[in-house]
């Protein structure tokens, strides 16, 4: 995909080529391995500059998409990294923790599913064990999957989707808050969704409305302690939740295309502002949404 680095000076319309993905069906939760076209994770085109060296970091939905990028990118600048996924994911995690280890860092693979709360608390206890601590905690793992009318949803999808992206948010969360000293952070992933739904994601969307809620509430709680919570909304980018029931297959070969850069946005381009959120140098940004979309307006 790209030939130069985040850092080089380019134009962001064409640093990456528009893709016109094919129509595509994945059961879920989507793998990499089996994504056309494939995605940008930053594996040769994420540059560290030691922003986060010996930081200690768990992040969940790590092994494919945006989890992965950001796992990449910690990794490059100087961050030990456990990674949560299901195990069904484990080939595709497997490719990650490859680009953690070949960059020089520690990669702790904790496959498990974060819907059960004892698993909850047991994957903070087992990163903070293999990390040596903890100071960095990014909840990213989601559950979107689309349904054309709210009398379609199903109670169970329902009930895993809230599980996923806010139950899981909550548990992970609360069982870190006793190991992570002042100066560390949380950054927890919502959407554009939260903003703008769509309306076959009511399920979805709403939960990433209350992930913002929760990030700007929590970040006024810790922020006396010297924790940091902040939260990434990403627009349109191509990671396997799109073609495992996240877009309607028929929209896929336009993916991204309405935004004003006219294209879709690649995991690697989102994993820098999770960098940014994480290191000292946002130690004034509190309770922020830091939105990257290619230019959709939002509030």
């Amino acid at each position: 995909m790209a030939q130069s680095d985040q850092l080089t000076f380019q134009n962001p319309v064409d640093r990456f080529p528009e893709i016109s993905p094919p129509k595509q069906d994945q059961p879920e939760p989507g793998f990499d391995s089996e994504l056309v076209p494939k995605a940008d994770h930053g594996e040769t085109s994420y540059r560290g500059t030691g922003r986060l060296e010996g930081r200690r970091a768990l992040i969940t939905g790590a092994d494919s998409g945006i989890g992965a990028a950001v796992a990449i990118a910690f990794a490059r600048e100087g961050a030990d990294v456990a990674l949560n996924y299901l195990d069904v994911e484990q080939q595709d995690a497997q490719h990650v923790i490859q680009a953690i280890r070949d960059s020089g860092r520690k990669a702790i693979p904790l496959p498990g599913d974060i819907r059960d709360k004892a698993f909850c608390n047991q994957l903070v206890e087992d990163a903070v064990r293999e990390l040596g601590g903890l100071d960095a905690l990014v909840n990213n793992a989601g559950k979107q999957v689309i349904s054309e009318s709210l009398t379609d949803l199903p109670d169970d999808q329902w009930e895993e989707t809230y599980n996923t992206n806010i139950h899981a948010m909550f548990w992970i969360t609360k069982a870190a808050l006793k190991h992570l000293p002042a100066g560390s952070t949380i950054v927890n992933t919502t959407s554009i969704q939260g903003y703008n739904p769509n309306e076959m994601l009511i399920d979805y969307a709403s939960t990433k409305a209350a992930i913002n809620n929760f990030s700007k509430g929590l970040g006024q709680q810790l922020a006396p302690k010297g924790i940091r919570v902040n939260a990434v909304a990403p627009g349109p980018i191509w990671t396997p939740i799109q073609p495992s029931q996240g877009q309607p297959k028929e929209k896929l070969p336009h993916f991204g295309q309405n935004t004003p850069l006219g294209r879709a946005g690649q995991p690697t381009e989102i994993a820098p502002a999770f960098v940014f959120l994480t290191s000292p140098e946002s130690s004034y940004v509190i309770g922020e949404t830091l939105h990257v979309n290619g230019g959709i307006p939002t509030p």
